[in-house]
């Protein structure tokens, strides 16, 4: 998706690039020179490719735009991976903010990434926090107590019912150090209200609410005004992360290389879950009609 991969402008492993907009290149020069200024332009890159000079027209892209397509990649990659080791059994979600544009997309990946599947892993690492934990936990723990079956159908409930779109199966956590604010209460409540396993490393220890107000002739400042306590011991979350009930940190290196040892033992664990669930029985519904038949008498 980025505009070295459009055909009119594609660049190719093992491509060398000689210059740029004229300007020769080396690897002892600051590439800076070259390239401020080019975002949204046509940049003309002279290329030998297999011992031929070619030139190459692109329009440069912002880096926050590259860290949309690193991310929408990774995504693509950690969901392939455990798609791939659950046997099509497990969908992955991550948790971008907690912010109602993420809470958005968590709730649409329900059906088009989590639809039919026996767990979820959901990922909040890396996750700077805002305020949406309650509206999650409203889809995840959202309390059962009925059976239906409509016309033609098969049981369930119906979730026109519900103020969101709801989960009750398995799910596995994952939040880091880079989890902060309110994906760090998140972490603490799934916990707290055993709703599943937490796995990765104590997040930051970053809680507390904060407000903006307004400086006269010097822009904003942000004010804290609310604090989170534990309602296990009475805790302050502040500089008191949450804890996974696995705890691994990568060794340097196996990120970058596509190892994730945290995502992989999420899926250990909700196979186990599920594997758990799965042995749980519903009682079989009994129409009015044939109330008294399945009696021994």
């Amino acid at each position: 998706g980025s505009p070295a991969s459009l055909r009119k402008s594609e660049l190719l492993a093992g491509d060398l690039i000689q210059s740029i907009n004229g300007i020769t290149i080396d690897p002892a020069m600051d590439i800076t020179l070259a390239l401020n200024g080019t975002v949204g332009k046509e940049t003309v890159l002279k290329v030998t490719r297999a011992n031929e000079d070619i030139l190459v027209s692109i329009y440069p892209i912002t880096y926050s735009a590259v860290r949309s397509l690193l991310y929408n990649r990774w995504i693509d990659n950690n969901q392939t991976l455990v798609e791939n080791k659950s046997n099509g059994q497990f969908g992955y979600l991550h948790i971008k903010a907690m912010d109602m544009t993420s809470f958005h997309r968590f709730e649409r990946e329900l059906f088009e990434v989590a639809d039919g599947k026996d767990g979820i892993v959901i990922d909040v690492r890396e996750n700077g926090g805002g305020f949406t934990t309650d509206h999650l936990l409203t889809i995840l723990t959202q309390p059962r107590h009925a059976i239906t079956r409509p016309r033609g159908g098969g049981q369930g409930y119906p979730q026109d019912r519900s103020i969101y779109a709801t989960w009750d199966k398995p799910i596995v956590v994952l939040c880091n150090q880079n989890s902060h604010s309110n994906a760090e209460i998140f972490s603490h409540a799934i916990r707290y209200l055993e709703r599943g396993k937490v796995v990765g490393v104590p997040t930051s220890g970053s809680v507390i609410s904060t407000g903006s107000r307004s400086v006269m002739d010097a822009g904003s400042i942000r004010i804290p005004f609310r604090g989170w306590y534990l309602l296990s011991d009475g805790q302050d979350m502040e500089l008191n992360g949450a804890v996974p009930h696995f705890v691994l940190w990568p060794i340097p290196g196996q990120l970058p290389e596509g190892i994730d040892i945290q995502l992989n033992k999420a899926i250990s664990v909700l196979k186990r879950d599920v594997a758990k669930a799965n042995k749980e029985t519903r009682p079989t519904p009994i129409k009015a009609s044939e109330r008294g038949l399945h009696d021994d008498d």
